[in-house]
């Protein structure tokens, strides 16, 4: 009998483990955002303000459960207020407002935010085998351990550039996409052998040719910084994609046709089309870790 009671209580434990989650998940998506909430999005969320009403409520949907489930922290002795939690939810989620179901970026366990561009140690070896210590500058980092790192003072810049260029949650956000197919190389998960054989061949030409555009000091809609590697491309060219489309689809109509199956969203009818393509700043984001 004790041992009956005893597997009655393991099980109705188990019960609990699994419902418990569930039911403060259910809880926290059926209670909408504040109009404090929704005044933040429509402030520091450019796309928000021109979505139609059905993809509004999905992304504030997305974005509850963003709160819901992830971590922010504070650093530097940087203490993160709701306008931070909710830019950097509203931003990400950006990527996710055409794409899957609910689900949230699965393997992110926390937000980590700098109160700016934040100095990371680097060890580089040349070819002679000579180790070099370095600290360099970065505005944010993407990490495989369920970690995302920013810096606050570039998430909120974004908002108020004119034209929008750089949006470092975007950049970082699309290497945790890119991460999902197992492997940080640029193509993210498909679903079917066709589509990686349509995006390898225009994402490989496209960044062949910003690789030779870098080397020449040419200029476009896409920064510089994606001729680094692949997994580069693909988080910069996301970013052109959701804060420059109108440029992006006139100079590169292959690469936007692969982002609009990949997204399945057309951040054009957010935007009025842009102005000439604003030149580089030199910024620089961290290497997927």
């Amino acid at each position: 009998m004790e041992a009956l009671w005893t597997v009655s209580a393991l099980v109705a434990a188990g019960l609990l483990a699994w419902a418990v989650p569930r039911w403060r998940l259910r809880r926290a998506l059926a209670r909408p955002l504040a109009v404090a909430e929704l005044e933040i999005l429509e402030c520091n969320v450019e796309q928000y303000r021109e979505m139609d009403a059905a993809q509004r409520a999905r992304l504030e949907r997305l974005v509850r459960r963003f709160l819901h489930e992830k971590t922010f922290v504070g650093c530097a002795g940087l203490e993160i207020s709701e306008e931070m939690r909710l830019t950097i939810a509203g931003q990400a989620c950006l990527l996710l407002l055409g794409t899957r179901g609910d689900s949230v970026y699965p393997t992110l366990n926390a937000v980590l935010v700098y109160p700016g561009a934040f100095l990371v140690p680097r060890r580089q070896v040349d070819a002679a085998g000579v180790v070099t210590e370095e600290r360099q500058d970065l505005l944010g980092e993407s990490w495989d351990d369920g970690r995302v790192i920013l810096s606050w003072d570039h998430v909120r810049r974004a908002g108020m550039e004119e034209p929008p260029t750089h949006n470092v949650v975007l950049h970082e956000f699309a290497h945790q996409l890119d991460s999902e197919s197992g492997a940080t190389n640029g193509a993210p998960y498909l679903g079917s052998p066709e589509r990686y054989r349509s995006w390898s061949e225009v994402l490989s030409r496209d960044f062949a040719a910003l690789r030779h555009d870098a080397w020449f000091g040419r200029e476009g809609v896409l920064d510089h910084y994606g001729a680094t590697n692949p997994a580069e491309f693909f988080a910069v060219a996301t970013e052109a994609f959701f804060e420059q489309p109108h440029r992006l689809a006139a100079r590169h109509p292959a690469l936007y046709e692969e982002f609009l199956k990949y997204y399945r969203v057309d951040p054009r009818a957010w935007q009025t089309p842009q102005a000439p393509e604003p030149v580089f700043d030199g910024m620089a984001y961290g290497q997927w870790q």
